[in-house]
């Protein structure tokens, strides 16, 4: 980070920051652009282990900023995923076919980042896409099946980083984002779908 250059550093989330050096600047400042890019604005006196603390600290900030972003691409360019579970033919069939399915993708992607699940359920769930519990059990809501992979998946890495993690602090979302890098796609695509 020298003169008038730009560093390019990829986040966790799998955003691009941009560290820039201002000479005008007086402290540090982080924006992010339409594009996704995060650019940190770093003052003439400041050092890059600074910057890059700054963007540490600022993690939790600049994810809702990259959420509100990707909701705002999806209002205006995608149609919401529609809800053929309203059919009972379809959901019949379609909680046969979760009872069968989800488990074993579940235990793949365990086995993929060496965890050990206690237990596996698959439920009527109203109000979540799935659960963890303290003992290590797992609730998965069947309609997750009739959702895109990406999305899919991105619930069960979710519910396996409670594993590790049964909170949702910056830590949390750390560990979601090293092993799903889209899941901030992904979790604004299922805020669109309702479960009822």
């Amino acid at each position: 980070m020298t003169g008038g250059n730009s560093d390019f550093i990829p986040l966790a989330s799998s955003a691009v920051t941009v560290f820039a050096r201002h000479p005008r600047a007086r402290r540090y400042v982080i924006r992010v652009q339409d594009d996704g890019r995060v650019r940190v604005t770093v003052p003439r006196w400041g050092s890059r282990r600074e910057a890059m603390a700054f963007v540490e600290r600022e993690r939790p900030w600049i994810a809702k900023q990259l959420e509100r972003l990707e909701r705002q691409r999806l209002s205006e360019h995608d149609r919401p995923f529609s809800t053929p579970w309203a059919d009972p033919d379809v959901a019949r069939e379609s909680r046969e076919r979760a009872r069968r399915e989800l488990p074993e993708r579940l235990l793949a992607l365990a086995h993929e980042h060496g965890l050990a699940v206690r237990k596996v359920s698959v439920r009527n769930q109203k109000w979540r896409w799935g659960s963890c519990s303290r003992d290590g059990h797992i609730c998965l809501n069947w309609r997750l099946v009739l959702m895109p992979d990406a999305a899919r998946d991105y619930v069960l890495v979710h519910e396996l980083m409670h594993l590790k993690r049964l909170d949702h602090s910056p830590t949390f979302w750390r560990l979601v984002a090293r092993a799903c890098p889209d899941y901030q796609a992904q979790r604004a695509f299922l805020r669109t779908q309702r479960l009822d």
